[in-house]
């Protein structure tokens, strides 16, 4: 899946941390760190906060 993946190129290529963006989605840093990482799916009101906040597609975000 490109999801992860993408998730954390997209934030080490605009030099955040996993808290930073766990802050713009109002939730804690060990709970991004689990979507990171694949351990846990990561709803579609984040994907929308992720892509608005990247400025791309939520496409993008999910490979497609």
């Amino acid at each position: 899946m490109y999801l992860y993946p993408r998730l954390r190129d997209m934030r080490e290529d605009s030099d955040k941390t996993q808290a930073d963006i766990a802050s713009v989605l109002e939730i804690t840093s060990q709970q991004y760190q689990l979507y990171e990482s694949s351990k846990r799916e990561i709803p579609v009101h984040h994907l929308i906060t992720l892509s608005q906040f990247y400025n791309v597609s939520v496409d993008y975000l999910l490979g497609l």
